[in-house]
């Protein structure tokens, strides 16, 4: 059975971000049930804000929280797209039930080039991984969601080191799986929804969250 550690690991795999969380052993993991049920969305929510109260308390460079979810029934990518969003709504709903404000660094408006997720007050991106994704580096043997803070970006930048790593990242899967990602742009620009599941997205996609 291939670990998310074993996946991060392979050789070649495009990511130097995560393989930099792996080395520093800043990835932790929370294994749950099916990605399509809200059983467990309580408890995710509570651990993201734990984690992102862990990382102010002890700001670092390559740190992610990842979900990963029990495999069920095989998923299209389009049904991991929309179980995807279902999970991510549930808990931007529960993290407000908590007392949280949307991080005001970024928007809470899905359409906004300036969007991102919050929890615990801080701005986090996510990413998809399923079997039945279509980029390989997505492709991962458990429906998965990592979840990676705003606030790396933001330092990566201000060293200079962001579009250097970026550059990286983008040769590095086209090498892996052979043709570059369309939905990956720069925050500000574009919004990040569209890159979140995985799946390229029509011109007219309409984000299915909702603020």
């Amino acid at each position: 059975m291939q670990t998310l550690h074993a996946f991060v690991a392979q050789h070649g795999y495009p990511c130097v971000g995560a393989k930099a969380a792996l080395a520093r052993g800043g990835i932790e993991t929370l294994l749950c049930g099916p990605i399509t049920s809200s059983w467990d969305d309580a408890a995710i929510t509570r651990q993201l804000v734990a984690f992102a109260r862990r990382w102010r308390a002890r700001p670092r460079l390559f740190a992610s929280f990842v979900v990963i979810f029990d495999r069920g029934s095989p998923l299209t990518e389009r049904q991991f797209e929309t179980a995807l969003w279902a999970r991510l709504q549930s808990f931007t709903t529960r993290d407000r039930w908590l007392g949280f404000d949307h991080d005001p660094r970024v928007s809470s408006d899905p359409a906004d080039p300036n969007f991102g997720l919050s929890f615990g007050g801080e701005a986090f991106f996510a990413i998809g991984l399923h079997p039945g994704a279509s980029r390989r580096s997505r492709r991962f043997r458990n429906p998965a969601i990592v979840f990676n803070l705003h606030a790396q970006f933001r330092q990566l930048r201000a060293e200079g080191r962001f579009e250097t790593m970026r550059s990286t990242i983008l040769a590095r899967d086209l090498a892996w799986s052979g043709s570059a990602n369309p939905m990956l742009g720069r925050h500000g620009e574009i919004s990040e929804a569209k890159a979140y599941s995985g799946r390229r997205v029509e011109a007219d996609w309409v984000c299915p969250f909702h603020r």
